[in-house]
């Protein structure tokens, strides 16, 4: 089977607009271009839980993909809407189907709520563009995903929520300060499904453009104390040196894991 992949788009139109302005991709666009960039031949078809055309013609054949990506996105588990419950009982419905799925940030919250984990939103505050000083235990650093990435690393983050039930069996592989659940492997159904609350599918000057986005929601919403303070923390942002190899190294190892099936 050549290197097929189906990527679940992980928002709705609306948000996705904030997204191709700020980031000049959507989210399923933006992994299809670091999927393709690491492996060119990759053929790649993206679809939205949203549209039930799309999910049932995507689960009718599934078995012309070799993986599944789940997007990360703007909604929140806890809201629960009827669009949020079609990405789940996708996921579910995935599960089925015996696919090595990588689920990015709002993907992970998906993925593990349909795998009967918990979501909520996060106690320590949030991460905005940025994760600071992630750090891999030592089931991370004997699991594929993390294959040469450094043990202790900084990556592009976005997110209010956080797993805080894993679901059945699932390892947790890495931590940090704001998040204990930063990034897990389990089974569900036939699958196998590396989760990460973090995004090594962005660089940083995207998330600056999706902070300025938000700016006025988050400064709102009292998780800046002042747009000082916020300008403090995108400039912290800008600074960072982002090496693409490092960076990346979750999205190489889990493609290389597909090709090897």
């Amino acid at each position: 089977m050549s290197l097929n992949i189906l990527i679940v788009e992980g928002n709705n139109p609306e948000d996705s607009s904030v997204f191709i302005e700020a980031a000049k991709a959507s989210c399923s666009e933006n992994l299809k271009n670091l999927v393709q960039k690491i492996e060119p031949l990759a053929e790649i078809k993206i679809i939205n839980p949203s549209r039930d055309n799309e999910t049932k013609e995507a689960l009718e054949n599934l078995n012309q993909y070799k993986g599944i990506i789940f997007t990360g996105g703007a909604m929140r588990i806890n809201d629960m809407t009827d669009e949020i419950k079609k990405h789940i009982n996708f996921a579910s419905n995935c599960f089925k189907h015996g696919k090595k799925i990588l689920a990015i940030c709002w993907g992970l919250q998906v993925c593990s709520t349909a795998a009967g984990g918990n979501v909520a939103p996060a106690k320590n505050g949030a991460h905005i563009g940025i994760a600071t000083d992630v750090k891999i235990n030592d089931e991370g650093k004997k699991n594929l995903i993390y294959k040469n990435k450094r043990h202790i690393f900084t990556t592009p983050a976005f997110n209010f929520d956080e797993v805080i039930e894993l679901p059945e069996g699932a390892k947790l592989l890495s931590s940090d300060s704001i998040n204990r659940v930063m990034a897990i492997y389990f089974k569900s159904g036939q699958s196998e499904i590396w989760g990460l609350q973090y995004h090594p599918d962005y660089e940083y000057w995207q998330m600056v453009n999706l902070s300025n986005a938000r700016k006025d929601r988050l400064l709102n919403n009292n998780i800046f104390k002042n747009e000082d303070e916020f300008e403090k923390h995108v400039n912290y942002i800008k600074e960072q040196d982002l090496d693409f190899d490092n960076r990346t190294h979750e999205v190489r190892n889990w493609l290389d894991n597909l090709k090897a099936s």
